[in-house]
């Protein structure tokens, strides 16, 4: 099942144009994001392979844990389609160990 949130530019929640930042630059670098809960109250996002070694990850952020569980609130895991601003994505959501910790995947679909 594909998600499809169609949101108007001025009504956007910081999650999602959170998330359509991060988009961006997963494209720019045809890879995906990896996001991690190493504390209680904050997610570290990477761009990389989440297969590959945990070392190759590059970090590029760091977002509290209420942003994140928001993000994860407005996708749903598997396919996605929204419009976040004026702009369409399309990705997939997934879960995965890197090394010993969990994280989610935001891919291109």
């Amino acid at each position: 099942m594909t998600k499809d949130t169609g949101l108007a530019t001025d009504h956007v929640p910081e999650s999602l144009r959170t998330l359509a930042e991060y988009l961006e630059r997963a494209l720019d670098s045809a890879t995906s994001i990896v996001m991690m809960r190493h504390t209680d109250d904050a997610c570290t996002v990477y761009l990389g392979d989440p297969a590959g070694l945990r070392e190759d990850l590059k970090q590029i952020g760091t977002m509290t844990t209420s942003l994140a569980n928001d993000m994860l609130e407005s996708t749903s895991s598997g396919p996605n389609q929204m419009h976040i601003g004026s702009q369409a994505y399309r990705f997939v959501r997934s879960f995965t160990q890197v090394g010993d910790m969990a994280a989610v995947v935001f891919s291109a679909d």
